[in-house]
């Protein structure tokens, strides 16, 4: 199976996102995760769903039939290797008095993960990456006894020179300051 990652740009409407996701359920396709979140233009959200498919031609065929719903401006479907992206994962960690001492500099030097907060029985770790170096984190803090962890789904742009300017329709559009 192949994972590909597909970027919605649409109207920020009320029911959309239960729109988008009903073509999924109709033809049986699993999202393996999902990101929405407005984009750098006042009223437009940028949806970002990653899906697990053998067949590149019903992906295809998934595009075009979100493509038909009013309040989508454009719909791109990519590779992993057509784009770049992330996810964020924190992982609370306990830290009682006597256990196991935290290696902060194995943790921030190897893994590239941060402390983002120090309690008195726990720790919050933020660690960022693709799936594969977040979940080998993951079997390095096995040794401690991990209270939670949450990972984010994934955010990417793509490669190409392109941004969103050149696919949306012409407009006197608001920018974030």
């Amino acid at each position: 199976m192949t994972n590909y990652t597909i970027c919605i740009f649409t109207e920020n409407t009320i029911g959309l996102l239960n729109r988008i996701t009903i073509i999924f359920t109709r033809r049986r396709i699993n999202i393996e995760s999902l990101t929405v979140s407005e984009t750098e233009r006042k009223g437009v959200s940028r949806f970002t769903i990653v899906i697990k498919h053998e067949s590149r031609e019903e992906v295809e065929k998934l595009v075009r039939q979100i493509r038909k719903i009013v309040e989508v401006m454009a719909v791109f479907g990519y590779l992993n290797d057509e784009i770049v992206y992330n996810e964020i994962a924190l992982f609370k960690i306990s830290t009682p008095l006597g256990g196991k001492s935290l290696d902060v500099e194995t943790i921030n030097k190897q893994y590239k993960a941060w402390v983002v907060y120090w309690g008195l029985d726990y720790v919050v770790i933020e660690k960022t990456g693709n799936n594969e170096e977040i979940f080998d984190f993951f079997g390095y803090l096995k040794q401690y006894e991990i209270l939670e962890f949450v990972r984010s789904g994934r955010v990417a742009v793509g490669k190409t020179e392109k941004g969103l300017v050149e696919y949306l329709p012409e407009a006197d559009w608001a920018y974030y300051l």
